[in-house]
């Protein structure tokens, strides 16, 4: 990159971080750019989103709960079962055992899929509301928002002591922390359907509310403690956690902290030097894991950009970047047959999008040429961040 467009890259990060009004993954001017992309290219998917969203719901973490679990926990405490660990054959009444990427079907998943529905249908009726004026929708998610996060008798404590615990091991660990990524869609739906106009502003402080506390959890526990310095992309993800809740709730201190740990700790801990991340190449499903990896630090950075942040080139004193993870993968994410290491399941490139990403911030049009020739998987949060890379583009 040249000084000259070095300069020019710095005045955007400054003009985005001036406009932004924590408004998480995009700025204002933006978000005006994608309604008007929405309405040339989505709008029937958008409304069929809101459609579904409007029939569904609401939900708790006080409607299902687990059973035969000993473990001592409240109506309103977020409970769920480690994914891939299953009772020993050689000892069916002792602790569980792990087989990494196999999914252990007969856990307690109650709680974890209601939370990602329940995010799934906010950002649903945030896009309903903002980009295609659809009725209802405000009215629906304040309902949708008050059950989960406001209502002392149906929200869910702003805390995941009992996440992902194991049988005969633990009644929960900082790996649970994975488990509420999902709440930064949520957060992001709440944000366009203020954009929208209407949301009532009791909710929406009360939602922030308890978003600053579970943040303040997750930044003060033993739990939240072990997820920083985790080594892999669990502590990726606790970063992008912490930094879009804290751009949501306002915490000017809590996004530095964010940008300083990607600096110290995330990408010296976690990259080498050839971009490759060995903690993710070592599982199972090891190019899924190095794709969602780079995700996060995707948004990580998109974050740290409207917050006047330029992490998209930080390098170490050895010169490993995001950049490089980016494109080691991208051979991989447009030919997965080539990929050398385990992968047990299929594949599926139309969830990932660190190219799209990446491929504006840098920017680079070879990332982002790869992104826009790969299908999009038909979720809400998938096809928001391709309407973010492809409608803020112009």
């Amino acid at each position: 990159m040249t000084r000259r467009h070095f300069l020019a890259f710095s005045a955007s990060l400054v003009r985005a971080a001036e406009s932004s009004r924590s408004l998480l993954l995009v700025t204002e001017a933006e978000a005006k750019r994608m309604r008007d992309f929405v309405r040339m290219d989505r709008s029937s998917r958008i409304d069929g989103y809101a459609r579904a969203a409007l029939a569904a719901g609401p939900w708790s973490v006080t409607f299902k709960r687990p059973q035969g679990l000993k473990v001592d926990t409240g109506p309103n405490d977020y409970v769920s079962e480690a994914p891939y660990w299953f009772p020993d054959p050689k000892n069916p009444n002792g602790p569980y055992i792990r087989r990494d990427g196999e999914h252990n079907e007969a856990r307690f998943t109650g709680n974890t899929n209601d939370l990602r529905t329940m995010a799934a249908a906010v950002l649903s009726l945030g896009m309903g509301a903002f980009f295609a004026g659809k009725p209802g929708c405000t009215d629906h998610a304040s309902k949708i928002l008050s059950v989960w996060f406001l209502d002392p008798r149906t929200c869910m404590n702003p805390n995941l002591e009992h996440g992902q615990m194991i049988r005969g091991i633990n009644t929960g660990r900082g790996a649970g922390m994975i488990d509420t990524q999902y709440l930064i869609h949520a957060a992001q739906g709440v944000v366009l359907l203020e954009m929208a106009g209407g949301l009532n502003a009791d909710i929406s402080a009360g939602v922030r509310r308890w978003y600053a506390d579970y943040v303040k959890w997750m930044t003060t526990s033993s739990h939240g403690a072990s997820e920083r310095k985790a080594g892999n992309n669990h502590a990726t993800w606790w970063t992008t956690q912490v930094a879009a809740y804290a751009a949501f709730t306002g915490d000017a201190v809590l996004r530095r902290m964010a940008w300083d740990h990607f600096r110290n700790y995330l990408v010296p801990a976690e990259i080498q030097p050839d971009g490759s991340c060995p903690r993710e190449e070592e599982r199972t499903r090891s190019l899924h894991y190095s794709s969602m990896n780079q995700d996060s630090f995707s948004l990580l950075c998109r974050l740290a950009q409207l917050d006047g942040e330029d992490l998209w080139h930080f390098h170490t004193g050895k010169g490993i970047g995001v950049e490089k993870s980016f494109f080691y993968l991208l051979p991989y994410m447009l030919r997965p047959e080539t990929w050398k290491k385990q992968q047990i399941d299929t594949y599926d490139p139309g969830i990932h999008y660190f190219a799209g990403l990446g491929g504006i911030g840098l920017p680079s049009e070879k990332l982002l040429s790869a992104y826009l020739g790969i299908p999009r998987e038909d979720t809400p949060w998938v096809q928001f961040i391709d309407i973010v890379i492809r409608g803020t583009r112009a």
